[in-house]
């Protein structure tokens, strides 16, 4: 990419559209950084190593206190998504729509 000396607008042709410079001198951006490209992308099954934050909320089975807590988008992505709960105690799972 070429910028105009003057303004610092990209440069498209020999002359500066914002400006109209028709100078000669154009400066030459670069990038002098190395980006790496990953070799492997990881990948986390659902159940495996989750961690899933607990909230106060009464078990429909059980009546425990605490359940944990994860969202999916379970419908179409213009409608809100699914909260599931897992009982502490007794790990039932249920889901709540919104």
């Amino acid at each position: 990419m070429q910028f105009c000396k003057s303004c610092g607008a990209m440069l498209m042709e020999s002359e500066c559209g914002r400006c109209g410079n028709n100078s000669e001198t154009k400066i030459k951006l670069e990038s002098s950084e190395k980006v790496e490209v990953a070799k492997e992308i990881a990948v986390v099954k659902e159940g495996e190593n989750e961690i899933n934050p607990k909230v106060e909320i009464e078990c429909p089975k059980c009546d425990s206190k605490e359940a944990y807590f994860w969202t999916r988008q379970t419908r179409s992505s213009d409608e809100a998504e699914t909260k599931f709960y897992k009982c502490v105690k007794c790990k039932y799972t249920w889901r709540e729509y919104r």
